[in-house]
């Protein structure tokens, strides 16, 4: 009897699985459906999960176009400027709490968690940034999110979880924080590494809100990253009538460029995953260690 009600659990948990992963692959058919049809078949909305008349137009119209290619290296810069800085300043930021002897140490991270609950707000920080001059500058794309608590939290209890005897066998032979930190606990830590890091390049390289937020003038269009590119693109669209579009010149509707533009800026991140997954799952788990 228990037999057959753990085969049933087994087969029902498996059925769960199938959908969530019908629920999310779906989608992203659609989406390289629609980027490989011809335009009459997006024009007429008959394609869904195969395209139809397939037709690269769209993705040679986005790499021959400069405004495209340029966003996306662009990004690509961004994402690993900002994922670099981000993992320096959250190490350097959980380290210190190692040492049980700081002081001010309950405070800090009182303050630390204090931040994660209440927010300035947008127009506060809007005003902020100007006051810096930062507005309509690439580095605000760098800058106000450079570091997140949540990360530092999540770094800060996995060197929890390596023992002190480590440390004080290091401080014995000599060796001060920094070569401690570079030396012992980096090595150490290479998942809750590789998790940070793919949360932090996945973070920036899918933001657009403080783009749209923060690049407001025409000559700063030129520091947009691929996502706001994308919704620039796709409010354009909704003002142009599909109808306008000639099926008989071949030409690809606007949307079939949107969606080779998802696709080109969607697979660079969806290569990355696979090189950190085994780093990812143990970082996650290994990561929960608490003081």
């Amino acid at each position: 009897m228990n037999l057959n009600k753990s085969k049933l659990g087994d087969f029902l948990i498996v059925v769960c699985f199938i959908l969530l992963i019908c629920v999310c692959l779906f989608p992203m058919m659609n989406v390289f459906a629609r980027s490989m049809s011809a335009p009459e078949h997006l024009i007429r909305g008959e394609v869904s999960l195969l395209p139809k008349g397939f037709n690269l137009d769209a993705f040679q119209l986005v790499w021959n176009d400069t405004k495209y290619t340029w966003s996306l290296a662009w990004t690509v810069i961004l994402t690993v400027i900002c994922t670099v800085v981000s993992m320096v300043l959250t190490v350097l930021c959980a380290f210190p709490f190692v040492y049980k002897g700081l002081k001010g140490r309950k405070t800090l991270n009182v303050f630390m968690i204090f931040t994660m609950y209440f927010g300035a707000g947008m127009i506060p920080t809007f005003l902020l940034m100007r006051s810096l001059g930062l507005v309509d500058h690439p580095l605000v794309l760098i800058l106000p999110s450079a570091l997140s608590i949540f990360n530092v939290i999540l770094m800060r209890s996995f060197f929890y979880g390596i023992p002190d005897s480590i440390r004080e066998s290091a401080e014995i032979d000599g060796a001060g924080p920094f070569k401690t930190l570079m030396m012992i606990y980096l090595p150490l830590s290479k998942p809750v590494l590789a998790t940070i890091s793919l949360f932090y390049a996945v973070g920036r390289w899918n933001g657009y809100g403080d783009a749209l937020l923060f690049l407001r003038t025409p000559d700063s269009r030129k520091w947009d990253p691929i996502q706001l590119l994308l919704y620039r693109v796709q409010q354009r669209m909704t003002s142009i009538d599909v109808s306008q579009f000639d099926s008989s010149t071949g030409d690809a509707p606007t949307e079939a460029v949107i969606m080779a533009t998802i696709v080109i800026a969607t697979v660079p991140i969806l290569l990355v995953y696979p090189f950190l997954q085994k780093y990812f799952v143990a970082g996650v788990t290994l990561g929960s260690v608490k003081e």
